[in-house]
C-alpha cells in the first residue's frame, strides 16, 4: 500500500471544518480549538462566555462529545479580551458548558501560546504570557530555552476560603462538614476517609458518587457569592482529599470530580489554587511554603503555594503560584456530514 500519510485529505464533507491542537497537563486533556468556530460577540470575556453559551453550544458538544471526544474531554477556545495587557482570552469547556478558570489549561496554553507565536519575541529561561480567563487575568510563566518550552508556572486570581467546616446533608451519608473555597472556581473540600475511601487506592466510581452527592447537597443548601461577579458564584464541584493538609515536604493526594460527575486526571490547577488558600486560612501552611499535590487518578504531580496576600472584596485572600508540565499529543481536523444523525454528539453515562 501506498503511504496513506503522504496523500492525508480530509474526506468528502459539508459545511466548516473545526481544527484543533490537542495537550495534556498530567493526563487532563485539553483541545485547543485553532479554526472553526464564527465570531464570538461580546464586549468582555464574561460577556463572550455568555454568548457562546447561547448561540454556540452545539459547537462544544461537537468537539467534547463523543464520537469526536469522551465524557472527560475538555477543550479551549481562543477570543480576543477587552484587557490590554493580555496576549489571549480563553473560554473553557467541558461535558456540561463552560468554567471560569481552569489551571491544567493555563498551563498547556501557556506552552501553546509561546510555540504558535501568540506572544511577542519569547525571553529566557521564561516568557511570561497574560491569559484572560473568564475569571480574570492570570499570568503564566513558561519555560524557554534554546527554542523550547518546558514548565510553566501560573499566578492566580484572588483565592480565598468562602466557609469552613459547613454541615450538609448529604442523601445516604448523613450530615457532612464540607470546607468552600475559590480558586477561581468554587470548590467543596472533603476527607475521604469520612465516606471510607482512599483517594488513590479506592475505585473511582465510588469517589464519583461520593463527590456528586457533595456537589448536589452543596448547591442545594449553600448560597455562594462572589464580590466581582454573579457569573462566577457557582459550584464548580467536589474535591475529594486525603486530609493532609498539615504542610509536608510529602505529596498530598486529591481527585476533583467537576461539572456533571467528570473526573479530572491532573491535580486540578484551580482545586489546588483553593485548596493552598484553604489551607493558609487555616493557618496550616505560611508564604511561600510549596506544596507537591498529587493526582488521586493519575499520580501526576503539580506544585503551589501562596505567594502574596491580598483581598477580593470583603474576603481576605491570596495569590497562589501552581506549576505544572503539559505535552502536546496531536492535532486533528473535524468534519460533520449532514445526513450523520449523530454528529451533534452524544454521551454514555
Amino acid at each position: 500500500l501506498k503511504s496513506i500519510s503522504s496523500i492525508m485529505q480530509l474526506p468528502p464533507h459539508e459545511g466548516d471544518e473545526l481544527s484543533v491542537v490537542d495537550m495534556h497537563t498530567g493526563g487532563e486533556p485539553l483541545r485547543i480549538v485553532l479554526s472553526g468556530y464564527p465570531e464570538v460577540k461580546g464586549d468582555s470575556v464574561l460577556a463572550k462566555r455568555r454568548y457562546v453559551r447561547e448561540y454556540l453550544d452545539h459547537l462544544r458538544r461537537v468537539l467534547m462529545y463523543e464520537p469526536r471526544g469522551h465524557y472527560d474531554m475538555y477543550g479551549a477556545l481562543i477570543v480576543d479580551s477587552e484587557k490590554p495587557e493580555a496576549d489571549l482570552g480563553v473560554l473553557f469547556m467541558h461535558n456540561e458548558g463552560y468554567s471560569t478558570m481552569c489551571g491544567h489549561a493555563v498551563i498547556a496554553l501557556g506552552r501553546f501560546a509561546v510555540d504558535y507565536k501568540l506572544v511577542k519575541e519569547p525571553q529566557s529561561p521564561e516568557t511570561q504570557v497574560n491569559i484572560h480567563c473568564p475569571c480574570g487575568l492570570v499570568k503564566a510563566y513558561v519555560e524557554y530555552s534554546d527554542g523550547k518550552t518546558g514548565a510553566v508556572r501560573f499566578l492566580s486570581v484572588p483565592a480565598f476560603a468562602f466557609a469552613t467546616d459547613v454541615m450538609i446533608k448529604v442523601e445516604g451519608y448523613g450530615d457532612v462538614a464540607v470546607d468552600i473555597s475559590y480558586g477561581g472556581a468554587f470548590y467543596a473540600f472533603v476527607h475521604a476517609q469520612r465516606f471510607g475511601l482512599d483517594v488513590t487506592e479506592s475505585r473511582t466510581r465510588d469517589l464519583v458518587d461520593v463527590a456528586t452527592a457533595v456537589t448536589k447537597a452543596v448547591k442545594s443548601q449553600v448560597k455562594l457569592c462572589h464580590p466581582d461577579s454573579d457569573d462566577l458564584a457557582f459550584l464548580y464541584g467536589t474535591i475529594v482529599t486525603d486530609g493532609k493538609d498539615n504542610y509536608s515536604s510529602d505529596p498530598t493526594a486529591n481527585i476533583c470530580v467537576f461539572a456533571e460527575a467528570q473526573v479530572d486526571r491532573s491535580p486540578t490547577g484551580s482545586g489546588v489554587t483553593a485548596r493552598v488558600a484553604l489551607q493558609y486560612h487555616k493557618g496550616l501552611i505560611q508564604l511561600n511554603q510549596s506544596r507537591i499535590f498529587k493526582s488521586g487518578a493519575t499520580g501526576s504531580l503539580f506544585t503551589g503555594k501562596a505567594v502574596e496576600e491580598t483581598s477580593c472584596g470583603d474576603f481576605k485572600a491570596v495569590v497562589v503560584e501552581v506549576s505544572g508540565r503539559a505535552f502536546y499529543t496531536g492535532a486533528s481536523s473535524f468534519v460533520q456530514e449532514a445526513d450523520d444523525n449523530l454528529t451533534q454528539g452524544f454521551l454514555l453515562k
